[in-house]
């Protein structure tokens, strides 16, 4: 079935495609490292709103509020099992992004990237073409809920999906490979 050129099409085959049913390569976020922080902090804003119900000072109403507000930012996290980034005949999947036809990627690549004392792979998708012809689903428009918490890619200025690839299941480099040799595949 031929994709349509405005990127609108989001029914193939008789079968809708959203986030959770893309079928093929997918990666998830680790289940090791990423969750304990993100439990520590729901557990600590419990305790924080807790001692201001029972002390009905300002300053724990505060402090458990922003612990709470840290926490849901980064529930998705926690989403082990749901597909966060992977591959399909029809292109590239992102969460909260979309579905990027194959051809209308222009090279795919990993960066690493130097912050503090830590270095940050980064996947960086570049397109030849605008993104709203780029991509064959678009999954930008999230409800307010989910709109409040993280995204794992972030939109660059010439026109390139940046994506950090170090809270993912696999390495960065197998990553990488898998999605370049999908996309050799598929835009011939």
């Amino acid at each position: 079935m031929p994709l349509p050129e405005d990127g609108a099409m989001t029914h193939f085959e008789g079968q809708d495609v959203d986030e959770r049913n893309v079928g093929g390569y997918a990666v998830t976020y680790n289940r090791d490292e990423i969750q304990f922080p993100v439990y520590v902090v729901a557990v600590m804003a419990a305790v924080l709103l807790a001692a201001a119900w029972v002390t009905g000072q300002t300053v724990w109403l505060v402090l458990g509020v922003i612990a709470t507000g840290i926490a849901y930012y980064n529930f998705p996290l926690l989403e082990t099992g749901r597909p966060t980034l992977g591959a399909n005949q029809y292109g590239i999947f992102i969460q909260g992004f979309g579905l990027i036809r194959w051809r209308a990627i222009d090279r795919i690549s990993v960066v690493e990237l130097a912050e503090r004392a830590n270095t940050v792979h980064e996947l960086q998708i570049g397109l030849n073409m605008l993104l709203s012809n780029a991509l064959v689903a678009d999954w930008r428009k999230l409800p307010f809920w989910r709109s409040l918490m993280r995204l794992p890619w972030s939109m660059g200025r010439s026109n390139v999906v940046r994506i950090n690839l170090d809270p993912f299941n696999q390495p960065p480099d197998e990553i990488e490979r898998t999605l370049v040799r999908l996309w050799r595949y598929y835009r011939s």
